[in-house]
């Protein structure tokens, strides 16, 4: 079944990766909302899940500054991108796992970019101008 929503997506990619951490033995746990530089923490790791409906191929990942402060000084520090999550069966993601040289690597060529974001709420969005 199609899951719809970013957050819903999201959500489907953490306990994805929760479920796959387990299978590599580790205890894995949602820390969304908590402080913690990423979204899910598997001691020793501390993995970012970037979530996508499709395919992440040929796209940028957005980090947040805290994220590449802590990707930078934290050799347990990951990048997971869970895609092909929209489809809805786990059996179909695909998961891609960004650690240690690999991730230091791409952090070389990061580019510092600064912006807002406005939010825009569907009852404003429904107003007629």
């Amino acid at each position: 079944m199609e899951i719809v929503g970013n957050r819903a997506i999201e959500t489907a990619a953490i306990d994805y990766v929760i479920m796959r951490e387990g299978e590599a033995g580790r205890t894995a746990y949602d820390v969304r909302g908590t402080g913690a530089a990423g979204d899910v923490a598997s001691p020793p790791l501390m993995i970012e899940v970037k979530a996508y409906g499709k395919s992440a191929r040929g796209t940028d990942l957005w980090l947040e500054v805290r994220q590449v402060e802590e990707a930078r000084q934290n050799p347990d520090f990951w990048i997971y991108v869970v895609e092909n999550v929209r489809q809805g069966d786990p059996s179909q993601f695909t998961l891609k796992m960004l650690g240690g040289e690999r991730l230091q690597k791409l952090l070389g060529r990061a580019k510092e970019q600064r912006y807002y974001t406005l939010p825009w709420p569907v009852a404003d969005y429904d107003t007629p101008a």
